[in-house]
């Protein structure tokens, strides 16, 4: 099953503990911080799959800290903020949120709209990468979205089947994060449901996938150093990526 990881945007300590300790007990993986510069290194340094974003945050603004997330991905965003007039939801909204909860709120309330929003978000997360059309470079390999081609280090076109090729768009999306063999089918198979699980055939055929896959663009597909196995988890794309609009 797909755990969803949160991240907490929060400055008031008290209030960021609560809401941590609330979602954990609902099952979600929840991480927090209290400013823009926190907020861009989890961002950078982690897949997260929404963001509980707050208005008033000292000396940073958490509507401006909307519209910048909103101009460089597609993670939903929900707002939480004691301003609860309608023009301060309006202002939300128009910057990208995806829904807004006033405080103070009701627990079970805000998860109600979590789950909703993942629920409405996920399908498109999962087909964003697909419509993607940068060119990624990454240990002297080229990937060129728009063609949906891939050359090797020494120049020459390699050939790789439609899953191959999906299966290397999930990954280069998700550099430096570990991905389970769910969140690969799920960016898959759009018609899989998000929190089922794989079968033991289902779980093969991904592992024979990413080996297909390996022995492509590996130099040692049996010790692998762009492709690591994280073991208990799933598959971590373990090098950096460069994305260029060309």
């Amino acid at each position: 099953m797909t755990i969803y990881r949160i991240l907490i945007v929060e400055d008031d300590l008290d209030m960021q503990e609560m809401m941590v300790s609330f979602l954990q007990k609902s099952g979600f993986m929840v991480s927090a911080v209290k400013n823009a510069v926190e907020l861009s290194d989890q961002l950078k340094s982690q897949r997260i799959d929404l963001v509980l974003l707050d208005v008033m945050l000292g000396d940073d603004n958490g509507i401006k800290l909307c519209k910048n997330i909103r101009e460089n991905n597609n993670i939903p965003i929900i707002i939480v903020s004691a301003l609860s007039a309608d023009q301060d939801r309006l202002l939300g909204f128009e910057v990208g949120a995806d829904d807004y909860i006033a405080k103070p709120f009701n627990p079970q309330i805000l998860l109600a709209k979590i789950k909703a929003v993942l629920k409405r978000g996920t399908k498109i997360a999962s087909l964003a990468y697909r419509r993607n059309t940068n060119v990624y470079h990454f240990n002297d390999w080229i990937y060129n979205g728009k063609k949906d081609i891939i050359i090797s280090p020494t120049g020459f076109q390699i050939s790789l089947s439609k899953k191959e090729t999906t299966i290397l768009k999930v990954f280069l999306a998700n550099s430096h994060v570990a991905l389970t063999r769910e969140e690969i089918a799920n960016s898959i198979d759009d018609t899989r449901t998000q929190d089922s699980l794989l079968n033991n055939a289902e779980s093969r055929a991904i592992d024979v996938l990413v080996g297909r896959l390996r022995s492509k663009i590996e130099k040692d597909s049996k010790n692998p150093s762009l492709i690591k196995t994280e073991r208990g988890v799933g598959y971590i794309f373990s090098t950096e990526v460069i994305i260029k609009n060309e």
